[in-house]
């Protein structure tokens, strides 16, 4: 949705501000803050011993402008489609591009027990305001019971429709209009994300992680095609540890499994679209319709089982973060599984008071099949950032990125394909 259409949504977005900043949002436990401080939270710590006083109620948001500097280029040949060229690339040039923005509720219920409903008020891919997802996450027992108090000390207990908690890379991606988690403008050229009805319980204790999760396979409830579908299978084993006052090391492993589905969205559940804009899309494209420019969607939409391993070490203040991908799965057309296997990894150096700046940089490849490729294609992504938290709400970002595309026949509009540039992004975080 582009600003000068709906104004009134930014708006509300300011006065949601002012409310926001007004209210007693150290009353919610057990959440992740929005600004600077959420930066390499994953998951809810289990460190929050606040009390239970009464009903509490905070609003947040987040919003992010870019202004993009980018030109692409292609080898394809001329495939005409009447007096068109559908391998013809959008003429783009530098400019701003469409503003996002995200609006959060949170309610504490009781000792333990709070709720959230995450909005996407304005993104490129929806032109009106769409509820991201809502759920109820428990961290105590609401009643005061010996027994109960010492279990839930290291479990967490989420249900509803969120953000599927498979690998790590989401806790470290902009979505839509929040980037402040994101040292880079972009996310990964593959990106499994996805918000889809389900619930989940996760162990922590001394640093462990256990998650098992149980989810529809879909981002929407369904109740037709029978048998047709079956639920999708999340789990998640790691170790978190602050190893000294210098050293933090995390490692895990997971997976997620669908073996039918109507619309498996695992690696197209973004619904906020890519912040690259039209690259590498057709000239007779539409901001919507080519929403993830930038991004492979391999189209596994009947089948998925995808596995990550994600390292992560801070040492003092320089923090590597790499992705290690396969995942595997199909359409309903197709009778053999097709695979994808993505490599990532970036290192961030923080300096200044309170981390204040960063420097960072991000090598990112992806390698697979596509429907009606004759074989593997693959991408490869480098991206340069650089940061300043002006406040612990506000960063400004400048990222030079550069993408290849090879293996794409001469007749596909990505052969020989390029992208590159600069990114100039700030983004807000309450």
């Amino acid at each position: 949705m582009r600003t000068m259409k709906h104004p009134s949504k930014f708006l509300m977005l300011s006065v949601v501000a002012m409310i926001a900043a007004a209210t007693a949002q150290a009353q919610i436990s057990n959440i992740r803050p929005a600004d600077q401080r959420g930066i390499n939270v994953f998951e809810t710590p289990k460190t929050d011993s606040m009390p239970f006083t009464k009903l509490a109620f905070s609003w947040g948001g987040t919003f992010t402008q870019d202004f993009q500097n980018l030109t692409h280029s292609n080898t394809a040949i001329p495939v005409m489609v009447g007096t068109v060229n559908s391998n013809a690339l959008m003429p783009i040039g530098s400019g701003f591009t469409t503003s996002m923005a995200n609006l959060n509720f949170n309610i504490q219920l009781a000792r333990g027990i709070r709720t959230e409903l995450e909005m996407y008020l304005s993104t490129r891919h929806h032109t009106d305001t769409w509820v991201k997802g809502g759920y109820i996450q428990i961290d105590a027992s609401p009643w005061d019971i010996p027994m109960l108090n010492d279990v839930m000390k290291c479990l967490t207990i989420k249900i509803g429709q969120y953000e599927n908690n498979y690998g790590d890379s989401h806790f470290r991606r902009t979505d839509a209009g929040n980037g402040m988690y994101n040292p880079f403008v972009g996310n990964l050229i593959v990106d499994a994300f996805t918000t889809e009805i389900g619930g989940d319980v996760t162990f922590q204790h001394k640093g462990f992680i256990v998650m098992g999760g149980l989810t529809g396979g879909t981002s929407q409830g369904q109740v037709q095609a029978p048998g047709k579908h079956q639920p999708a299978y999340l789990a998640k084993i790691g170790f978190d540890r602050q190893i000294n006052e210098d050293l933090r090391v995390r490692l895990t492993g997971s997976m997620y499994n669908n073996a039918k589905s109507t619309s498996n969205v695992l690696l197209s559940g973004d619904r906020g679209g890519s912040h690259y804009f039209d690259v590498m899309e057709s000239a007779t494209s539409t901001e919507a319709s080519a929403a993830w420019s930038g991004n492979i969607q391999p189209g596994f939409s009947n089948r998925v089982a995808a596995y990550v391993v994600n390292p992560f070490v801070k040492y003092r203040n320089v923090e590597f973060s790499g992705n290690i991908e396969t995942i595997t799965g199909g359409t309903a057309a197709e009778t053999t599984d097709r695979t994808w296997r993505q490599l990532s990894g970036d290192l961030v150096v923080r300096f200044l008071p309170r981390d204040m700046a960063y420097i960072g940089a991000r090598y990112n490849t992806a390698q697979g099949a596509l429907v009606g490729l004759p074989g593997d294609v693959d991408v490869q992504r480098t991206q340069v950032g650089f940061g300043l938290f002006i406040t612990r709400n506000v960063l400004a970002k400048v990222e030079w990125v550069n993408q290849n595309y090879n293996g794409w026949p001469t007749t596909g509009i990505r052969n020989g394909g390029n992208f590159k540039g600069l990114m100039f992004e700030g983004a807000v975080g309450f």
